[in-house]
């Protein structure tokens, strides 16, 4: 039986401030499949550095600055991400999980992480249950590894979750550990999925867990978590739905489009405006569950979509990226218990979201980071006992 990790009151005042977790990839090593499908030694650098701009303005190819072209084989760059990380106010990696009924794939990294104990940062898990496919797509042409399910896979996947949950690493919300899961309406039965979980997790000494879905697609946006069996949603971003117009409908594109004169990549390719992406975030109706919200440092994941079919957010820039961080932030802050912000994402470097610094940015974005953790922890500081020299955690 694994042994359960003490809940102490260090955990219980974390739950009253906001925590900022960032998404995390660990697909920067070679593993046998991507070496099948894509040629040997591929990683997602490889994607990544034949990237090429698409308009005017378009930035490509995104290129690492301080942390370089990285391999996560390595403890000392594992070591350098949290330290960096850390330094700039995220509490946690949240690493996607890869589980295809029984075999894990890029596993590696977060495997070395929890055997290790090091690096020290808190961490979470997030299973990317979509069939992996040669368009890194999630659909369901030309797939390369197929996601099934079944009652027996429940059960392998919860015991095979146990140790990770155990680690005194784990990030927990009000003592459960959180465990994210990206397209919890494809599961054929998620409320049988998510019993089996918290019951197989009870037995094993761990508690109750606190499970999210993930709301980024139509299917799932709009149902209830506790519908399925879930505790919390995470506001998904970039959400298709909420982007507003692509620019092709807009001027001058549209009156170019009419003319027969736009580029093909304006109609192969849905752009949108950063700033628009922000607004209809922050102007989504407050829904009748608890979402915790996201926010991207930008989004263009032509890299991998060469041949078409591109989500792009042009004119993102570090200072509206923290404008919106900061307003996510306070907003959480002024919610009730567990108060959670998500950013995807740390290291997506192939979709053109991630917080490590680039060479067209440095440390901006990290910076702009830091600075709204600061100003957000500043505006809900807990107040000062007069009667006492140490601070009064009150309220929740």
């Amino acid at each position: 039986m694994t042994e359960p990790v003490p809940r102490n009151r260090r955990a219980t005042v974390a739950d009253r401030d906001v925590r900022l977790l960032a998404f995390y990839l660990p697909q920067f090593h070679p593993v046998p499949e991507n070496d099948d499908w894509w040629g040997e030694g591929f990683t997602e650098w490889t994607n990544v550095v034949t990237a090429r701009p698409l308009f005017r303005g378009h930035y490509q190819p995104h290129l690492p600055a301080d942390l370089g072209f990285y391999d996560l084989r390595l403890p000392e760059t594992r070591a350098a991400q949290a330290e960096l990380a850390a330094a700039h106010k995220i509490d946690g990696f949240v690493y996607y999980h890869y589980w295809f009924h029984g075999r894990r794939v890029l596993d590696r990294p977060f495997r070395e992480v929890l055997e290790s104990g090091e690096p020290k940062m808190p961490f979470a898990l997030c299973w990317a249950n979509e069939n992996w496919t040669r368009a890194w797509d999630g659909g369901s042409r030309q797939v390369l590894i197929e996601q099934t399910y079944s009652p027996a896979d429940d059960a392998q996947h919860i015991r095979e979750l146990l140790p990770a949950f155990a680690d005194e690493r784990y990030i927990r919300v009000q003592g459960k550990p959180l465990f994210l899961v990206y397209r919890a309406s494809r599961l054929p039965d998620p409320r049988r999925t998510t019993e089996q979980w918290r019951r197989d997790a009870d037995r094993a000494g761990i508690g109750d867990l606190y499970l999210c879905k993930i709301d980024g697609f139509s299917e799932d946006v709009g149902t209830p978590p506790d519908s399925l069996g879930f505790d919390a949603a995470v506001a998904w971003i970039p959400d298709a739905t909420r982007l507003g117009r692509p620019l092709r409908w807009a001027r001058p594109w549209g009156l170019m489009r009419r003319l027969g004169v736009s580029p093909k990549v304006w109609g192969s390719n849905l752009i949108h405006q950063y700033e628009r992406a922000v607004d209809c975030a922050l102007e989504r109706p407050e829904d009748a569950y608890r979402v915790h919200p996201c926010v991207v440092p930008g989004w263009d994941n032509s890299a991998r979509r060469r041949g078409g079919g591109a989500h792009i957010l042009v004119n993102a820039t570090p200072g509206r990226y923290g404008a919106w961080l900061t307003e996510s932030l306070r907003r959480e802050s002024g919610r009730p218990i567990p108060r959670l912000v998500f950013v995807n994402a740390w290291n997506e470097w192939a979709e053109g979201n991630h917080l490590e610094p680039d060479q067209r940015w440095g440390r901006t974005y990290l910076q702009a980071t830091r600075d709204a953790v600061d100003a957000a922890r500043s505006e809900f500081a807990p107040p000062i006992d007069r009667s006492s020299t140490s601070l009064s955690i009150g309220g929740s």
